[in-house]
């Protein structure tokens, strides 16, 4: 009982949802006494759901795929595995998989009707029936407080990060690999968006055009309905390795991890005309305007924001529904290093 009372003094000593996963499933490891525990990152790519390693659990080490990056460790295809497939469709928290070779349990934590994290223990000793009793105990704390940090770190209207986040959300891409890298082994079955070129991270700041027209025609019931059904895009135009703000206002900022500028332009120019495409209730068309810049690991967030910023500015001055690369508009001209936007609205 006492060494449940301290794991469970130490999952809710922390207030970052990464250092929370790895509290939690060190304990688990710990208490079922298994060979490994692992956090499987989930990921939807079209119709299929995969399963990628983000954290690796043993006795002696605590390693992370997105630190180091092993090629090895790929995301794996739930149809592939029968018994997850089953579980997760019947909407379970716990399931077991016994082998000649492993046991495996997988915990289950959902968000709602989406599956937020799997939980991964291989080779567990003390898997009794009592022992999962405890484990469920366990992880209906870690939801409840889960829900905490959510309520904290998220906008009230959209459900996106909120401002106050963004700053640890930064310091974490530039601490992944924030370098260029080239590219290497594809991730099986992930959407695939490199070419030959070199990938960088990406921050993009994003306004709704003519909002306050919006506001003031048809009032802030409907306003806020458009806030609303443009962080649902957004959602489902990002992976979920990406991060969504809101900063306040009609203006959101997204940080893009690890593609080429090529993509990057694809990327959002795609979501540029699903926004314009869509029939937003009442209001009828609302379009955005984009601009972004690359990640520059030696620059801090703030700058890196005010070219984003600056690019944004271009693009509201320069027709609307547009997007604008800040490198480019320098390269030809269009902007010049001493040319900035008031940036003290995000900060």
């Amino acid at each position: 009982m006492e060494s449940i009372i301290k794991h469970l003094v130490e999952i809710t000593g922390h207030r970052d949802h990464d250092l929370l996963n790895i509290s939690l499933t060190s304990a688990l490891r710990e208490f079922m006494n298994a060979e490994k525990a692992r956090i499987l990152e989930v990921l939807n790519s079209g119709e299929r759901l995969l399963m990628k390693p983000s954290i690796t659990i043993t006795e002696a080490s605590v390693h992370s795929a997105d630190e180091h990056g092993h090629p090895d460790e790929l995301a794996e295809d739930v149809a592939s595995i029968s018994e997850l497939r089953e579980g997760i469709a019947a909407r379970k928290t716990y399931v077991e998989k016994r082998t000649s070779q492993a046991n495996l349990i997988w915990l289950l934590i959902w968000g709602g009707d989406k599956l937020q994290t799997c939980i991964e223990i291989v080779n567990a000793e003390n898997d009794t029936e009592n022992a999962i009793e405890v484990v469920n105990g366990m992880l209906i704390v870690y939801r409840n407080f889960q829900n905490l940090l959510d309520y904290s770190e998220r906008d009230s209207l959209t459900g996106l990060l909120n401002r106050k986040t963004f700053e640890d959300s930064f310091s974490k891409i530039l601490r992944s690999n924030i370098l260029p890298v080239k590219d290497g082994v594809t991730q099986s079955g992930i959407e695939r968006r490199d070419t030959d070129s070199e990938k960088y991270h990406w921050l993009a700041v994003l306004d709704i055009d003519h909002f306050k027209r919006v506001n003031d025609q048809f009032g802030h019931l409907y306003g806020d309905e458009v806030l609303i059904l443009i962080a649902n895009i957004l959602r489902s135009s990002f992976r979920p390795t990406d991060k969504l703000f809101r900063f306040g206002g009609e203006e959101f900022v997204i940080l893009l991890r690890s593609t080429t500028q090529a993509d990057v332009e694809h990327i959002f120019e795609r979501f540029r005309l699903q926004v314009a495409q869509h029939d937003f209730p009442q209001v009828g068309q609302v379009t955005i305007s984009i601009g972004y810049a690359r990640i520059d690991p030696f620059e801090p967030a703030i700058a890196i924001v005010g070219r984003a910023d600056q690019a944004l500015y271009y693009a509201k001055t320069h027709g609307r529904n547009r997007i604008c690369h800040y490198e480019t508009l320098l390269s030809s001209g269009d902007l010049h290093h001493e040319q900035a936007n008031d940036i003290a609205e995000f900060f």
